[in-house]
């Protein structure tokens, strides 16, 4: 069993950490306090080749694995947090479903200018009245000759004020007409279209320079040729981009824990009271420890889950221990590092402030940490379904 990084996993290391490093502090900072996307970021990414790090290099991309994919994004939530890792998440690894069931023409249309940044996405999935339950959603396409006729309504869409295309899901089929509850449903990647598509940002906790939003989808007319696959097979498909998106939110929650952790270390080291450095109290240096401990932990299952995956292998359930643990760790660094710093830790030009706000999001989304429970009890410990 290795667990040495290869050369080119370290050289994507290596060049994340030095893309990162010319956006400061001073910069999430700021655009935190403005709300404002990163488009230097964004854009500096994309040059360097990292938007289509999991793209076919036929379109652009670099063919590369999830766990390649998860070393840049523990790099990226390392440096800016929340604000950098969001702004180029969906990018990353919202388009599997195009690259492994999108037509020809959909990838050759789209992923190319996915892969240089030229064109942004966000994820249509989530639904008010239906949150993780996803087989309840309402939005309905209806076929109408080429053309689908979308409406419904979506929220806690990432990116939607910045995006043009949307990976969206609806129902082709109603619920009480399918002998499964999870067929029937339809995947589309297609415009955002402000003209049927009223997009509503969402006032939230942290991750400001990254909106959320709730869209209100009315008439939407939709090409048959944006429907990924077949019709009615839209949920199995978007099961293909879960998995790989419990991995990268472990790395991003790895990432900023370490950050957080880092800065309180830092100033363990450097503050003094007593006329000695707090780190030298156990109150201080142990629970600083036990997270390091708990990070290292959730990388371990992180990687086996991205190893897993990139194989071939089934890794729903490390995929989602990996989520589980990493965002319980990150929350715990995160907390701990504002209780390092006491009173400067709430204060916002010392950072773990925004770490501590943006971490929090990684314990409800894109899974809540009680359903996988729910999915850890039922599908590996065979205990009866509970919901």
């Amino acid at each position: 069993m290795n667990f040495e990084l290869s050369e080119m996993q370290q050289e994507i290391v290596r060049g994340a950490q030095a893309l990162c490093a010319r956006f400061s502090d001073d910069y999430w900072r700021a655009h935190d306090a403005a709300h404002e996307f990163p488009h230097e970021f964004y854009q500096a990414v994309a040059e360097a080749g990292y938007l289509g790090i999991e793209i076919p290099e036929e379109f652009g991309g670099s063919g590369l694995g999830i766990a390649e994919a998860a070393l840049l994004m523990r790099e990226v939530a390392y440096a800016g947090a929340m604000n950098a890792a969001s702004s180029i998440h969906l990018s990353i690894f919202g388009l599997t479903p195009v690259v492994l069931h999108g037509s020809g023409e959909m990838k050759r249309r789209n992923l190319p200018r996915i892969a240089n940044g030229e064109l942004h996405a966000a994820f249509a999935v989530t639904e008010p009245d239906a949150g993780n339950d996803i087989t309840h959603i309402k939005t309905f396409a209806k076929r109408t000759g080429d053309y689908y006729v979308v409406n419904g309504q979506k929220v806690f869409t990432t990116k939607a004020q910045e995006a043009h295309k949307m990976l969206l899901l609806t129902r082709t089929t109603p619920a009480d007409q399918v002998s499964k509850k999870t067929d029937g449903m339809s995947l589309f990647f297609t415009d955002l279209d402000r003209s049927a598509v009223e997009v509503r940002e969402l006032l939230k906790l942290g991750r400001h320079a990254v909106d959320t939003n709730m869209l209100f989808i009315d008439n939407l007319r939709v090409p048959a040729g944006d429907l990924i696959g077949e019709e009615g097979k839209g949920f199995r498909y978007l099961l293909d981009g879960l998995n790989p998106e419990r991995v990268l939110v472990s790395a991003e929650a790895i990432g900023i824990g370490r950050a957080a952790l880092d800065k309180a270390v830092r100033y363990a080291r450097e503050r003094v009271v007593f006329g000695r450095p707090i780190g030298q109290n156990q109150a201080i240096a142990h629970p600083l420890a036990d997270v390091y401990a708990k990070l290292e932990v959730a990388e371990l299952m992180m990687m086996k889950a991205a190893w897993l995956f990139d194989n071939g292998r089934p890794c729903g359930a490390e995929a989602n221990i990996a989520k589980l643990r990493a965002a319980e760790a990150s929350f715990e660094a995160c907390d701990r590092a504002v209780q390092t710093l006491g009173g400067f830790g709430y204060m916002r030009e010392y950072d773990v402030e925004r770490y501590f706000r943006e971490c929090r999001m990684l314990k409800i989304a894109p899974v809540s940490q009680e359903m996988v429970l729910n999915m850890i009890s039922e599908h590996v410990l065979k205990l009866p379904r509970s919901y």
